[in-house]
């Protein structure tokens, strides 16, 4: 099986690396891929932007594709998915009409309102006046995200109503001219990738990852600091209620739309005071917690995502894990998120990959004649595993300490919290009458 991976981050280059391994993979190719990927697989950097449909479909036919991974939710939204199915080439990742779950957070939550999902009670608003109205309907904690994508940046959560407003109306002037204002969601959030194959449903190990730029969870958000698996605080029947209350009704619905849904269901969600409540969907493997993930998978990745690809997920046996704790650390650039600094020459990839139950994954990189530099915000995430958590964290730090790049910056305090038994899941409040539905459920 030849595999073709549409992307160019950190969490493509875990998925080529779990591809490789796959023995029933004969070749693994990358558009563009990245200067990591390219020592493991063969790199396509001038097959044309990613986001185009032609450009991808053709591509994938010119290189005797068997299966393409298609990686970032842009070319989804974008309708690479479609494009490369109608050469009659097998495609994981859904279409542009089901990446819509993506593409618009309002749209999500049409959908989980249909399908009976908890999740956030949430405003949609298309004129300043609603959006001044759902902040004053909410109150602090104020949560205002981008209905589009913004590349995991386009949500503040904020206790200072100018700062949200302020976002709200940054939202409103852009093209797609909505935002969305929900309730603040108390409890510790929990990432789990559901994969479908349009009907069948498989989770795979759940991962929290940190989002703000500064340890303690300071500071702006952005695509991702680091992540870790497992959680070890978190139910142990979690996975069963989402798939249960979670997945397989979004799936199900999607397929009742005519629309449905092949590729990674992103679940992100919180466990808050009322139970679980979903926070957002993605229509892809969210960056950084594939790389932790994919760590821990013992099952061949090409075989299942073929199986997804082709309609036969129910015919996989059950997912198998290995034990080891995954702790994962992104490297980013100076400046980032606000205003990244590229050009910094990279220094220590060979001894970090050198280093035991360590892997050093590419994200913004770039190769130069004088060596590997920065070329994007987030530039590599380091990889550790261990027998637990807290090996996992010392791998993972000491090979980020391996490396320099000058102005680069980390977080220290990825998985600290979970490895020192110090996350607490909201006590459940008392459920009275006016909170239960008529069937006896819990209301959203």
């Amino acid at each position: 099986m030849r595999v073709l991976v549409i992307g160019s981050g950190a969490r493509e280059h875990a998925i080529v690396r779990a591809l490789a391994a796959d023995p029933t993979v004969d070749a693994v190719l990358a558009a563009p891929g990245n200067p990591g990927i390219d020592l493991i697989a063969q790199c396509l950097p001038d097959a044309g932007p990613v986001t185009d449909p032609a450009a991808m479909s053709a591509l994938a036919e010119e290189v005797g594709a068997d299966l393409v991974v298609v990686g970032p939710e842009a070319p989804l939204v974008a309708g690479v998915a479609d494009a490369i199915r109608a050469r009659g080439i097998a495609c994981f990742g859904p279409s542009g009409a089901a990446a819509a779950l993506e593409g618009s957070k309002a749209f999500a939550k049409e959908v989980m309102a249909a399908a009976g999902v908890p999740t956030a009670l949430a405003h949609v608003c298309e004129t300043e006046d609603e959006l001044v109205t759902a902040l004053d309907a909410t109150g602090a904690p104020y949560v205002v995200k981008d209905d589009g994508l913004a590349a995991g940046k386009g949500v503040v959560v904020t206790d200072d109503r100018d700062e949200a407003l302020a976002h709200g109306l940054a939202c409103l002037a852009k093209g797609d001219g909505r935002v969305v204002v929900e309730e603040f969601l108390d409890g510790p959030e929990i990432s789990v990738f559901c994969l479908s194959d349009g009907t069948e449903v498989r989770a795979l190990v759940p991962a929290q990852d940190f989002k703000r730029i500064g340890d303690g969870d300071t500071g702006p958000n952005t695509g991702g600091m680091g992540a870790y698996s497992p959680l070890p605080w978190a139910p142990d029947d979690l996975v069963e209620q989402v798939l249960d209350r979670v997945a397989r009704p979004t799936i199900a619905e999607m397929h009742r739309r005519g629309t449905p849904f092949t590729g990674v269901l992103y679940v992100g969600l919180a466990l808050t005071s009322r139970g679980l409540r979903v926070v957002e969907f993605n229509a892809r493997f969210g960056d950084p917690e594939t790389q932790v993930v994919l760590a821990r998978l013992r099952t061949p990745l090409g075989q299942l995502l073929d199986a997804a690809a082709h309609g036969r997920l129910a015919e996989q046996p059950e997912l198998s894990w290995h034990d080891d704790a995954a702790v994962a650390v992104v490297l980013a650039c100076q400046g980032y998120p606000a205003a990244p600094v590229i050009g910094a020459a990279i220094a220590g990839l060979e001894e970090c990959g050198a280093l035991e139950h360590v892997q050093v994954l590419h994200a913004g990189t770039r190769d130069t004649p004088e060596g590997v530099i920065a070329s994007g915000g987030r530039v590599l995430s380091v990889v550790g595993t261990g027998d637990d958590l807290a090996q996992a964290r010392a791998r993972a730090y000491a090979g980020v300490h391996a490396i320099h790049c000058e102005g680069s910056q980390f977080r220290g305090d990825i998985a600290r919290a979970a490895e020192q038994g110090d996350i607490r899941i909201p006590v459940p409040i008392e459920l009275g009458p006016t909170e239960l539905g008529p069937d006896g459920k819990v209301l959203a």
